[in-house]
Order: C-alpha cells, then structure tokens, then sequence
C-alpha cells in the first residue's frame, strides 16, 4: 500500500486574485488529497496529506497546470513529520504575513465570460462588470493584500444568492473569484448629470457616438474620451476640443478580424493584442486602409490599436438595441493636457465636460489609476513604449542578493516610480508628466497606495539630478535619505536591471534632455558604466540649444542654432536660413544675439534636439505641437525611403547580400546579412554615395570622445541647399549616426575591453536607428542590450534608478 505523507507547499508569484486556491482545490479533489490552501499574502500555502505517489503528482499539477493568469515563480517544498489528521481537502480563511508580495495587474476580459455576456439565456447576459477568476480589475480596485473582496472596492457591493453560490462552489468558474458579480448584485453604469442608468445609458452613449458625438467612458483605470474612428467630423472636432492637432490618437477596434483589415499584424503582434493585457499595440497601417479616418494619425504610417478589455467596451460595439457602430473608434485617454487620467465622477464633470457630449460612468471606485499600456515591436517582440495597465507593478528580478527597501521617483515627463525590495523591483503604472501638479498629486497618492500594497518602509528614496523638477520636489519632502542620480546613466542602469545586468557596459543613452554632472544639458552619451558609477566617456558634438522650452517644440530654433554656430557668420548663416525657408529674418537676428550674448541659451548635446533640427533642416517638421513630433517625422521620411530601397528585385538583393564594410580604425573585414544593410548598400549604388567621414567620424576632446555630428549636419545641409531628396536625406542621417555610435563603441572597448552595449534612452524608440545600431554593432562582434517589457524613454529611468538606490543602500550599511 502507497505509504501516506504530509507536505507543506509555498507557492511564490502572481498567485492572488487569478483563481488559484480553487485551481489547486480542484486538483487535490481530482487526486483524492485531504488538507487545505491559505493566501498568505506574499504566497500560497498548502498542506497535502495523502498516498505519497498522489501527492507528488498533485505537486506536479500545481506547477504545469496553474490558472491561466497565474506567474509561478518559485515553489518551497517541505515533509511535515507530526502533521494534523485531515479529513478533507478546504479552502480557508486569508492570513497575513511577511514576505515577497507580487500583485497582480488588471486582467482582460477572457473569451469564456465574453460567451456568457452574450448568451441570452445567461443571467449575466449583457453586464457591464462580469468577471471569474481568470479575468477582471485587480490591481484597480484593490486596498490591501491578501486579496479578498473586503480589500477591494467590490466590499460596497454584497453578493446576491447566486453569486454567492458559485463563489463558494469549487465546480464553479467563480469559485473564490473576488469581484463576482452580477446584474442584480453589481455596479451599475449610469450617465453622470442625467438620469438614463443601465441600459438606457449604454443605449444613449452608442447612439451618440453613431451620430457623431464624443462620450466619456469609464473603464478598469480610468476615463477615456470616445468617438467614431472613421468619422473625419467627429475625430477633427475631438481634436479642437482637446487643442491636439497633430498627435496620434489610440483607436479600439471591434474585434482583431477589424484590426486585420487596417493593418499589419504579425502572428506575435496578434498574440498580444488579443492577449490577457490587451495593450495599445503601435501596427503599420496597409496601404489599402479605407475604414480609419485621415485625422486619427495624421500623416503618420502607423496607428495605435488596442482591442476591448473591460466588459462595458464590448457593449458599446454590441448591444441588443438595433443601433449600428463603426467598427473603430478613437479611445484616448480621458485627461486634460498634462493631467492624470480621471478616474472618477468629480473628476470628469471638472475636466471632460467640455470635451464630450455624455459622461457614460459606474460606482465601482478606482482606487490606483491605469492608464492603456503602450507596445511597439521590434523584431517580432514587444518593445514597451509605456508600462501600465496590463503590467504594473509585476516585478523585475534581478540575480544580485540585495537586502533592503527602496523607492525611486522615476522622471519629469513620462512618470512612473519604483519600488525596490531586496532583488524585486515593481515599477508603478504609468502616472504622466509632472509639470502638471495634478499629476505630482497623483504620483504622491500613488506611492502610497503602492507601498501600503508592497507593504513597504523604504529606507532611501532616488530621484533625478535636476534642482528644478517637480520629481526631486516630490523626493525631498518625504523626509528620508534623498540620493541623486544622473539622468542618463539611470537610463543605462534600467537596461541594464531589465537584462540582469551587473556587468561593466557601454551605454548609448540618447534622449531629449538631461541634466549633466557638469551642469549643462546633456542628450547624447556614451557613458562607460557598471551598477556603481559611470564615466561620460563620449558624445555627441555639443552645441548652443537656444530658447530654453521652446527650442523642445520648435526645431526650426536648433537648426537655426547648428547652422550658425558651423558658419560663425551672420551673413552666411541668414542666407542659409533663408534658402532652408526656417524662420523670418527678424527671427534668425534674435537668434544670432541670442547666441552672442549667451541669452537663454544652454551648451547641449542633446540627440532629441539634434533630431529636430535635422527635421527642421530637411523640411519635414519645423515646429511640433507634440513631444517628439519632428523625430517622427524625420524617422518615417527615412524609413519610407529605406522601403523603396528594400522594395527592388530579388537579383538586387542576393547581388548584395554579401555587403564587406571595412573601418579604418579598426582593421576588421565583416560580412553583414542584415536587410537594413542590403538597403544601405542599394542606397549607396543607386546614388553614388560614400559614407561621409568614414575617416573622420570622431574627433576627440581632452575629457571624452566626439560624435562628428557637426559634420554630419553640415554635409546635410549641403545636399538639402543641392535639392538632394529629403527622405533619401533622412535615412542618410539615420544610417550615418549609428555608424558614429558603432564606430565610438569600436574605439572604447580597444581602450577599456568592454564588449557589451546597453542602448537606452527616449531616441531609441526610433526603431531604424535602433535596428541599424544594434545590427552594426552585432556585426562587430558586440553583445548588445536592449529594451523589451521597460520603456527606453523616461518612463523606464525609476527602475535604474531604484537598482541605484538600492546599490547606494548595500554600500553604506549602518550609516542610515
């Protein structure tokens, strides 16, 4: 007879709220295994006691069949030697207790509560808030750990009979499942100043929309604004309102078949979309898109799409009252410019009464805001471009045995913050840009919503070098040990922490602006950096950026800036902005005093600015209305150019395939296979180009290394005043400034022996720039580091700066 045993199992991960204790119930029953489950909080803990073959194959089923959204991280096994008797196998009562915390994000809609919601003969037939253990709000509604409905904002609403029922059946998909609900027990959707409630307020909100109108929606994080997505009128209007006349507008679409008919969307890309977080995905658009109306992205070759994740954004496009809805529709964030998303009523009648015609709302409170994740792809992965909904505050865990709390105050723009305990580092969701002090209010509420959550007293906080930003505001008045740390060597530490890094690299931090240890603004670095200190070892050339905040929106002022500081002549310099048509000559003359007087005028080297300038030089974008609108331009001339290049016969390319590339510097004879270099090579046959600078690519100052930037402007200017094609131009400079990044890269590791790059910082969401750096470097025999589930622009600095703090923290010990 199989001998009995009793085990104690501790299982670590995101194991609350995603319907484990009934999954782990099930399979005892199904084992014939007496004992019981608890959340404990930081971790499951169960007792199995039966036939010992039974026991380790129910093991065996806790760890290769968990609940759908569960992320087991580790399982602790022990043998109980004097254990109790027990006669069945229950699920107990939550207890509390100390350890590693992981909690989970809001989850999408799964397919099976989809089926239900529009099954007539179900009794959840059309509610707006169905969930069960494998879908729902999680993070949104939560107050405290263990996640139980008395520490949610679910408490307000007492399960009825039925409900109650299939909670404590364990045959049941809402076994144990917290915000279970239904029409006659849930939140109710209403419209807020009106009395339509229910489904005459779902009914009023599609018709609006179907005639042309904007509604407000609440969803799982917050509000968003709503309109048709192929009504030109309604999109133009909705842009007036919101003073947003150029930048991209999200859309959701009906279902991916809608997707699929706008855009391009690979197998992976359709993974994601369609997945449990359901982020805005950012997808080429076809050249046959005819649904999307020109004003939801305009001029722009890719769209922002995400499908329905909340309960009530399917009911919206389907409904039972015979109006029929487009199969897009914009859904961007409910907020006025700068502010967090509104999450509430008070909120929404102060901010978005003026944008939209209804105000479609529901009482199920939002205790921490959410607003959409956001994900490019870069070669057929997710490249995060904004962390929220969906993924915070999962944690990244690092190989290094730190002991200790920290918290990191994130950036100026593009907020988040992160909290450090020991090895796990859990970045908040996205808070928004904290010039705005409704946003720095926001922030603060939130880091202490997180950290009653993470159940965490952090011993010392990290922030920024800035002296003005709102963030090291937010950090010094919270009265612990402030440590501060440079903007971009943060940017590498986050990529760094994201790939387990602890080794020494290169850092390629480009970005907008930072603020530099020596003072000025810095932009465009190469840092030589390991997880204690860095040394700025190289650059871009610097230049005068001029005009403080305006020289940020208005690129036509750098260009202006470039130029007259490669002339030295007013002269020179005013007929040369008076062939490039940037500004009047009353304009330029403000600029060159400006310059002369060092007015309002900064040393820089910044590569964002750098970026704008070149746009402005080349034509494409003299003044943005949104943060990194002239980048983007000037990144899609290039890669609408690189297309063409790409788009020539078969016999061209295998003509081409075997592309030698010889640098001077450093004698090495590479093959490169890689397609943008096929194109590069085509460029260069087509046009008769050489790679300017090929032997003067780096100059090199006392302190660092020089990117020959000024000749690289110097040389497009040059070709723009000849007529040369501004996108041919375009990708000229994208293919010649990651051959200055390779090259730099080159010439450091012959002086320090690092052969890892870590590439960082809000200029490598340029995925061209992005491809021909890390593909040049490859080819140089670089292991290269690169973003996936962090940000590279400022929305991912908090977790570099947390791995800094909690360094700092493990240095002086005993000191704090």
């Amino acid at each position: 007879m199989n001998q009995e045993i009793t085990r104690q199992i501790r299982v670590y991960g995101i194991v609350q709220g995603v319907g484990f204790r009934p999954t782990v119930s099930r399979h005892a029953t199904a084992r014939g295994i007496r004992g019981n489950v608890c959340n404990k909080g930081p971790y499951v803990e169960i007792y199995a006691q039966g036939p010992e073959e039974a026991v380790e194959e129910f093991i065996s089923d806790i760890q290769n069949r968990p609940p759908k959204r569960a992320a087991i991280l580790k399982i602790n096994v022990e043998n109980i030697e004097a254990p109790e008797q027990y006669t069945q196998f229950d699920i107990i009562e939550s207890e509390k207790t100390k350890g590693e915390i992981f909690v989970s994000p809001d989850i999408a809609i799964c397919d099976e509560c989809k089926e239900e919601m529009f099954d007539k003969k179900n009794r959840r037939y059309l509610h707006p808030f169905i969930n069960c253990t494998c879908c729902g709000p999680r993070l949104t509604i939560l107050d405290s750990l263990p996640y139980d409905r008395e520490r949610t904002s679910m408490k307000e609403f007492p399960m009825c009979p039925e409900c109650a029922a299939e909670y404590h059946d364990p045959a049941t998909r809402r076994y144990d499942a917290q915000p279970v609900c239904c029409n006659e027990c849930g939140p109710e959707v209403y419209l807020i100043g009106r009395k339509e409630r229910g489904r005459d307020a779902i009914t009023f909100a599609r018709k609006t929309i179907a005639e042309g109108g904007i509604v407000a929606t609440k969803g799982i994080g917050g509000f968003h604004l709503c309109c048709d997505a192929s009504n030109e009128v309604a999109v133009s209007h909705l842009r007036e309102l919101k003073r947003r006349p150029m930048k991209p507008f999200a859309v959701m679409a009906k279902n991916l078949e809608s997707v699929k008919k706008e855009c391009e969307v690979s197998e992976e890309q359709a993974k994601i979309l369609d997945g449990h977080q359901k982020p805005i995905l950012l997808l080429d658009k076809k050249k046959t898109s005819e649904i999307l109306c020109p004003s939801v992205a305009p001029g722009n070759p890719k769209v922002g799409v995400m499908l329905p994740y909340a309960p009530v954004q399917l009911l919206i496009f389907t409904y039972d009252d015979g109006i029929e809805m487009p199969e897009f529709l914009v859904m961007t964030s409910g907020n006025t410019s700068g502010a967090p998303i509104c999450r509430d009523d008070q909120e929404a009648e102060s901010e978005l009464s003026g944008f939209c015609d209804c105000m479609l709302s529901h009482d199920r409170k939002i205790r921490i805001r959410a607003d959409d994740s956001v994900m490019d792809f870069y070669e057929d992965k997710p490249y995060m471009i904004r962390r929220s909904r969906g993924y915070a505050p999962l944690p990244f865990m690092v190989s290094t045995p730190y002991r200790g709390q920290v918290l990191a105050i994130g950036g100026e723009l593009k907020n988040s913050f992160c909290i450090g305990v020991d090895n796990r580092f859990y970045p908040s969701p996205y808070v928004g840009d904290l010039e705005d002090l409704r946003t720095v209010k926001a922030l603060r509420e939130t880091i202490g919503r997180l950290e009653t959550l993470l159940e965490v007293q952090p011993k010392i906080v990290c922030c920024d070098m800035h002296p003005k930003y709102n963030s090291v505001m937010v950090a010094e008045e919270l009265g612990l040990p402030v440590v501060k740390v440079q903007h971009h060597y943060a940017h590498i530490l986050s990529c760094m922490a994201e790939n387990d890094c602890a080794e020494q690299v290169i850092g390629i931090s480009f970005d907008g602006t930072g603020y530099g240890t020596d003072g000025t603004v810095w932009g465009g670095e190469v840092l030589l950096a390991d997880l204690h200190k860095f040394k700025r070892v190289g650059s871009v050339v610097p230049f005068l950026q001029i005009g403080g905040d305006a020289s940020s929106k208005e690129g036509w002022r750098i260009a202006v800036s470039l130029i007259y500081g490669m002339t030295g002549d007013r002269e020179k310099a005013a007929e040369i902005i008076e062939k490039l048509a940037l500004c009047t000559k009353q304009e330029a003359n403000v600029q060159f005093t400006m310059a002369d007087r060092k007015i309002n005028a900064v040393m820089s080297t910044s590569a964002g600015r750098l970026f704008d300038g070149v746009s402005a030089i080349l034509g494409l974008c003299r003044k943005s209305t949104f943060e990194g609108e002239a980048s983007m331009a000037l990144e899609f001339a290039a890669e609408e150019y690189q297309k063409t290049l790409l788009e020539k016969s078969t016999q061209q390319i295998l003509e081409t395939e075997k592309y030698s590339y010889h640098k001077k510097n450093t004698g090495v004879l590479v093959e490169n296979k890689n397609q943008p270099d096929i194109a590069d090579e085509m460029y260069r046959k087509q046009t008769g180009d050489r790679t300017i600078l090929n032997d003067e690519r780096r100059i090199v100052e006392s302190d660092r290394l020089l990117l020959n930037t000024e000749s690289l402007i110097k040389e497009l200017m040059t070709r723009c005043l000849n007529d040369e094609n501004p996108d041919r131009l375009a990708y000229f400079f994208h293919r010649e400034l990651a051959y200055q990044i390779i090259d730099a890269c080159v010439q450091i590791r012959q002086q320090s022996g690092c052969n890892k790059v870590a590439l960082s910082g809000g200029v490598f969401q340029n995925r061209l720039l992005l491809e021909l750096t890390d593909h040049g470097l490859k080819d140089q025999g670089f292991a290269v580091l690169k973003h996936q589930l962090v940000p590279p622009n400022d929305g991912g600095i908090a977790l570099g700066q947390a791995v800094y703090a909690m360094e700092y923290l493990e240095k002086n010990k005993g000191r704090l």
